[in-house]
């Protein structure tokens, strides 16, 4: 922790994840940050991102509201934020104590982290959703299915308070939503939350984007908006294959843009960063979950590099009290991260495939951590795809981006993967 005395702080609840980038980012304009953890220790899936030498005060929350409240008060702290999806209920309980001017609408709270009270939120503003339910009774599942007509489709069903994809599962048509609705339910899930209740939902085709937003005083500004492409693997949905940043010219930025901000408005959202996902279905956008704090993964330092700008700058630059952020984004470079994805468990060998990543014309960063005799299982959810690695292009040409995105794919495609002995024992078949 720094020592030294600071004449400005800024207050970051878990800056795990793409939130550890606040504290450089504003000690750059001369804000020392003060690092609260919403819980007694930090998520396995966070430990790689948090550094506690980047702050100059670290609190971890017992329970206790007033006694942080009364130990972050004397800081006359000039922001409270969520760093990851963890802290963001504390940080809005600390900003109401603390900075009321600067707190988002304390009536829509649940809404701003849970998913049940998400939708609630945004059909009492008149805003459309997917039709779902969020509920620990498979009888009012039974009962909403039938009254929605949708017997015999395709569903999904997902914890409403986990993140990541944790737990998020496609229920193809002709099979039993029962089977994840009961083996999730009561669970603790990977953000240490009770699954309590299910959402099930419809299942909502179309092409999935997200929005990236930065809020002041009830002013919404798009950062970025990309486009998902994922892949059901595995029994699996919703496993990463590729994020790629649209072009603001993009005929469906301005539909996008829209939602967003009608969805921001109804969840009560007024100051700080948001990641929302959105379906754009053939009837129009429909939201699939909002996140109340930066977009994860280390996007915002990639979305400097693609447009010049990020949440998290715009940010700081806020609280700073140094200028307004635009209301759109441009883009400098077309870039694209690609997620590697294992379809099958066993020995991972013939890495030396991947070496010439690298050497890419419009290679800008990886993060690929196979080695030879490395045991993989299969890739069910972005945590997992993390794990295996993956890789940024950036270059003012998008057929370049085009060109190296065939080359990676070919270079993951030459990896070997040798499926593990079945075991057997001394009695058993032959």
């Amino acid at each position: 922790m720094n020592p030294l005395p600071v004449s400005r702080t800024a207050v970051i609840v878990d800056p795990f994840s793409s939130g550890a980038q606040y504290a450089p980012e504003f000690a750059s304009h001369g804000i020392a940050t003060v690092a609260v953890s919403s819980l007694p220790t930090v998520p396995a899936a966070y430990a790689d991102s948090w550094d506690p030498a980047l702050h100059h005060r670290i609190h971890t929350f017992d329970g206790d509201l007033e006694h942080l409240v009364a130990a972050l008060r004397p800081l006359s702290p000039s922001c409270v934020l969520a760093g990851a999806e963890s802290g963001v209920e504390l940080a809005d309980r600390l900003t109401e104590r603390l900075l009321p001017e600067q707190a988002n609408v304390p009536a829509l709270a649940a809404a701003r982290r849970d998913k049940g009270a998400m939708a609630q939120a945004l059909r009492a503003a008149g805003v459309p959703t997917i039709a779902q339910i969020c509920t620990d009774d498979p009888e009012a599942v039974r009962a909403w299915i039938d009254r929605e007509g949708l017997r015999g489709k395709d569903l999904v069903v997902k914890p409403p308070k986990s993140g990541s994809t944790d737990g998020v599962t496609r229920v193809p048509s002709g099979t039993d939503w029962r089977i994840p609705f009961d083996a999730q339910l009561g669970r603790i899930n990977q953000w240490h939350n009770l699954n309590d209740r299910m959402l099930v939902q419809e299942y909502a085709h179309g092409s999935e984007f997200v929005v990236d937003t930065f809020s002041h005083r009830g002013r919404h500004t798009v950062a970025d908006i990309c486009r998902y492409e994922k892949a059901d693997n595995d029994g699996q949905m919703a496993v990463y294959k590729s994020l790629t940043w649209v072009a603001p010219e993009t005929p469906e930025v301005p539909v996008l843009t829209r939602y967003a901000e009608a969805v921001l408005d109804a969840v009560g959202l007024r100051h700080g960063a948001a990641h929302i996902e959105i379906m754009l279905t053939a009837a129009g956008p429909r939201l699939i979950e909002i996140n109340s704090r930066p977009h994860g993964g280390g996007h915002p330092a990639f979305n400097l590099a693609a447009t010049g700008d990020s949440q998290v700058h715009r940010a700081v630059r806020w609280f700073a009290g140094e200028e307004a952020a635009p209301k759109g984004y441009r883009l400098l470079k077309h870039m694209t991260v690609l997620f590697l994805m294992a379809r099958r468990p066993g020995t991972v060998s013939n890495t030396a495939a991947l070496r010439g990543i690298g050497e890419l014309p419009s290679y800008h960063h990886s993060a690929v951590k196979l080695r030879d005799g490395d045991l993989i299982e299969v890739t069910r959810d972005l945590l997992a795809t993390l794990t295996l690695g993956f890789v940024v292009l950036a270059h003012p040409d998008p057929e370049q981006v085009a060109k190296d995105t065939a080359a990676v794919r070919a270079m993951e495609d030459a990896l070997l993967i040798t499926p593990a002995p079945v075991a057997t024992g001394s009695g058993g078949p032959r």
